[in-house]
């Protein structure tokens, strides 16, 4: 439907709906249809260059339905990549864990046989430790940030949303920030978290084995008197 706002006040709320239905995937509401049309009510005014406004909104639709053919065979694409990397699917099981996020995961370390230990990985992605020191002064203690960016921002995301909807990381979390002895701040938490996100998706890699969030939780002392809800079998 390649309607400007003048011809689309024209059809009926009845007409727009029937349309944006078979149109759209997801759900349209006659309120929509109805702000659709107050929208292109205010919308009408000059009307000299009509033809050439449809011309480059057709133009538009062509190159937005382009890219999302675009973004649909990519996906098909990462998809069968991902099929043939030992230990996705274990990492997928994980709760907070998606395939775009395995995907960069992968795009960034490449193969995991090529690393002997998580903490190659670490420093790849410029979350190793570094105490900043003058002469006698102990400064603060800081990651390095010498690695890889865009590798760095996916593991603070992954890791937020762990915090939110993984039981494991939510409980290690409050522990890591709660603790009696030298508590966390919430950005040291975060980098503690990435860390032990990449040393379980090293594993998993290395091994395929299945993550258990009970499992995590018992390795950690006391953290029986942190957990706010009980974990899932």
């Amino acid at each position: 439907l390649e309607a400007l706002p003048e011809e689309l006040v024209r059809y009926t709320e009845e007409e727009l709906l029937e349309y944006l239905r078979q149109a759209v995937k997801r759900s349209i509401g006659i309120k929509k249809i109805q702000a659709l049309k107050e929208a292109a009510n205010r919308s009408i005014g000059i009307r000299q260059g009509a033809m050439m406004a449809k011309m480059e909104l057709r133009t538009l639709i062509q190159k937005y339905e382009l890219i999302q053919a675009k973004f649909e065979e990519l996906d098909q694409t990462l998809d069968t990549l991902l099929q043939d990397i030992p230990g996705v699917d274990q990492m997928l099981e994980i709760t907070g864990i998606g395939r775009d996020t395995v995907a960069g995961f992968f795009a960034e370390v490449g193969d995991l046989s090529e690393y002997n230990h998580p903490r190659q990985i670490t420093k790849l992605a410029g979350l190793s430790l570094k105490e900043n020191t003058s002469g006698k002064h102990k400064g603060r203690t800081r990651i390095t940030k010498r690695g890889r960016k865009k590798l760095r921002a996916l593991l603070f995301r992954a890791s937020m949303i762990l915090v939110a909807k993984n039981k494991a990381f939510k409980a290690l979390h409050h522990y890591y920030t709660t603790r009696p002895d030298n508590p966390l701040k919430k950005m040291q938490s975060l980098i503690a978290l990435c860390n032990k996100l990449i040393r379980i998706l090293f594993s998993i890699g290395k091994k395929q084995f299945v993550f258990q969030e009970e499992k995590m939780l018992k390795d950690i002392p006391h953290m029986h008197a942190f957990i706010q809800e009980p974990v899932a079998a």
